[in-house]
This record gives C-alpha cells, structure tokens and sequence, in this order.
C-alpha cells in the first residue's frame, strides 16, 4: 500500500522519453492556480484541501483551477505531461528516489528551496519529514535541495483487541519479552495472534520493525540513504529473519500467511480472529469505522525508538509552472494550523497541528503517538524503498521463510544481492 512508487522506474523507462530540458511553460492567466491532487473528497486531505482552496481564493482573489487525477494517472505520465504545456502550477506527488528523487534529477520539478525558507516550512517539518522532501543531484532522497513539502504523515504500529486481551488477561505490553508472552498465551489457547499477510506488504513492514529494534539511526541511513555498506548477515536483519521463522514456527503467525494479501490480513483483525496487526496508520479510520465487536486500541511496538514510517505525499512544483508564487501561497496555507487541525480532526496526521486543536478524541490518540515518534525522529522509511525492485525480492524471500522452504541467512543473502546490485552504484 505504501510502496506505489516501486514500478515508478520501470514504467518510465518503458514511456523513452529522452528530456532535453523544460518547456518555457503555458501562457496562463497569472491570477489562475492550476491544481492537481488525488485524495477522495470524503478522505481526510480532500476536506483539508478543499477547505484550503476556499481561503487561497479569499484571500488572493486568484481562483484555483483544480483537476481530480488519479494516483496511477499522475505517476505513470508524470514524465511527459510535466514537460509539457499541460503541467499544472502544484500538484500531489509521491515521495521517494524512483519518484520525485527521479523527476528532480531530471529538471521537472522547481527548486523550492527558497520558498521553505521564506515560508518557514523547515521549521514546521521534524528531521525524518524532510528526508523524504529534498533531493541530491541524483535524485536520492535525504540531502540537497528542497523539492516538495509534506503536510501529512504515516506511521507503523501495533494494533491490538482490547476484549481479547482482557479475556487472556493480557495487559498492554512494554516489553519486547511480554510481547511475545503475549502472543504466547493466545497461541496456546488455540488464537493465532498475529493477523500477518506474505503476499502483500505486511510482513516485510514486521521484519523491518524487528530490524529496527536492534537498530539505530546510523544503520537506517545506511540501508535507505547508501552511506554504508549494510551488512545483510549482521545483527540487526539476522535478528528479525530469524524472528519471523520463530513467530511462525511458534504459532504467532499462520503458515498460511504467505499466500495472504494485506486485506486478508485487516480482515482477519477485524473480524477479531486474530488479536493483534502490526501494520500502518491508514488502517486506523477503517477500524474505527468497522469493528463493532470489540473495542480496538493501539500501542508502540516494545522495545523500538525506531518505527516504519515517514511524511505522506506533497506538494510539488512543476518546473515548467508559470504561477509557483500562486503554488507557494497555497502551499503555506495547507500548513496553517487550521487546515493542519482538519486533517487530523477527520482521521490524518497532520505534520504540524497543535494537539490542543484535535478535539475528536480517538483521532487525538494517533496524532498523539505520531507526534510522539517524530519528536525522538523516530520515523525510518520502510523496508522496499533502497531500490525499485525491492518490494518483489522481501515479499518472495520471507514468503519462503514462512513456508520454510529457505533458511532466514540463505533469504538474507539473496535479499543482500538484490539490494548491493542497486545500491553499490550510489556509494561509489
């Protein structure tokens, strides 16, 4: 679910396009902004924007020109229509190397780096927010200029059944060692307690979050940012890897499981066959919205500074744009505290609300712990990012841990070839 970008590459290497440089840009009317973004009217952001529209247009008296784009439409033309005539002033983007690292490094997308700091916008966004907003030449996220801005954010953690706890007498666990006792006691009272899937992205988000338990800020960049040499037989990976054969081995997760899809897997939670999920904060509202037969809370994963997560899509400026200044003022007004509280009043995470602003209680509890995650810059990437194809090899390899057709080291060194063969080049 959050690894869209990951046929981003493939997919525009297919297009061959060769770029010679931008457009000079539309004739347009300078009072005119034209928007692109691709959030439901009825999500979170589509309310916030909408309602941002609405004071960009009291304000300036410019008029926002906006066009409903569907996220495989914008990403899978990006390449063509923003060096075209046809690029809008602002637009949603997905962040990342393959995606916004790929258009900056190609001259589509404006330096906005002067902006931020006219605007401020730095100041609002914790270290881990930003990574994902600014571009190296190459196009490798976490240093060089700024290229985009965040206004929301996702995050990774442990959902849990209140009532199945309860009836186990499981209290909320603080340890990694009464987390796993927890699991302990549903596995032998027949429950298997983890809703996992292997054939979506799920489980590799759990083999990460293991990772990152024996992990530190160090070792993320050098797995998503190739300052190092990631050692694939190492503490960390080996830790989670083997991790993952126990849980299974254990009962903590079906064998089934790797024939599974993420939706099996929210199901499976949901329904309240399996108590625990440790998946994404986008499954938040559906909870919220459709478990009626137990009372669902959530908690950090034990033991982990670190979580899987990052800022959610932005705002970006095509470089073929004729009002950035219109696209500018807007983007500062998503980031008022008033469109910030919005999103997080109607299930976001909003990327610099006061939580004094956040009056609906259940969704204070998630901005809570979201806030709580990027004061200790907690947030670090997800597991398939360091190369375009990634996603595939985690899903294929642990999907044989589970079956218990590979070894965790021998899934590891195969997952160590994929990845060296792509990041070797950017540590040269």
């Amino acid at each position: 679910m959050r690894s869209k970008w990951i046929a981003s590459v493939a997919a525009m290497a297919a297009v061959g396009v060769v770029l010679t440089g931008c457009s000079a840009g539309p004739e347009r009317d300078e009072n005119t902004l034209k928007m692109w973004h691709f959030e439901g009217e009825n999500s979170a952001m589509g309310i916030a924007w909408e309602r941002a529209i609405e004071i960009f247009e009291e304000e300036t008296g410019a008029k926002v020109e906006f066009e409903a784009k569907g996220f495989e439409q914008i990403r899978s033309t990006a390449s063509q229509v923003l060096n075209s005539d046809e690029a809008p002033d602002v637009l949603e983007y997905a962040k990342g190397n393959a995606t916004a690292g790929l258009l900056a490094s190609q001259g589509l997308l404006t330096d906005i780096s002067d902006a931020v700091e006219e605007y401020g916008w730095d100041e609002k966004l914790a270290p881990a927010l930003q990574t994902t907003a600014r571009y190296s030449e190459e196009g490798v996220m976490g240093s060089g200029e700024w290229y985009g801005v965040p206004n929301y954010g996702e995050f990774v953690t442990v959902y849990y059944n209140k009532d199945a706890f309860a009836a186990q007498g499981i209290e909320v666990p603080t340890t990694l060692a009464d987390f796993e006792a927890a699991m302990q006691k549903f596995a032998d009272a027949g429950i298997t307690p983890l809703a996992e899937a292997g054939l979506e992205y799920p489980l590799g988000q759990l083999f990460y979050q293991l990772a990152l338990s024996q992990a530190d800020r160090q070792w993320v960049n050098d797995y998503q940012l190739y300052e190092n040499e990631v050692d694939w037989q190492g503490e960390a990976l080996t830790y989670a890897a083997d991790k993952i054969k126990e849980y299974v081995d254990k009962g903590f997760i079906s064998p089934d499981a790797s024939g599974l899809k993420a939706e099996d897997a929210g199901v499976s939670f949901i329904s309240g066959e399996s108590p625990i999920f440790v998946s994404g904060s986008w499954w938040y509202g559906r909870f919220l919205d459709e478990i009626d037969s137990f009372e669902m809370g959530i908690f950090e994963f034990p033991e982990s500074d670190l979580v899987p997560g990052s800022a959610g899509n932005m705002w970006v400026v095509p470089a073929s744009a004729p009002n950035a200044d219109l696209a500018y003022e807007f983007i500062d007004i998503t980031m008022r505290p008033e469109i910030q509280a919005l999103l997080g009043n109607n299930g976001g995470l909003p990327v610099a609300a006061d939580v004094a602003d956040i009056t609906d209680e259940r969704s204070k509890q998630l901005v809570e712990a979201f806030n709580a995650i990027n004061e200790r810059d907690g947030l670090a990437f997800y597991p398939d990012w360091p190369t375009p194809t990634f996603y595939d090899a985690l899903v294929a390899e642990l999907q044989e841990v589970v079956n218990g057709t590979k070894e965790p080291a021998d899934a590891l060194t195969s997952l160590g070839e994929e990845y060296d063969s792509y990041a070797a080049d950017f540590r040269e």
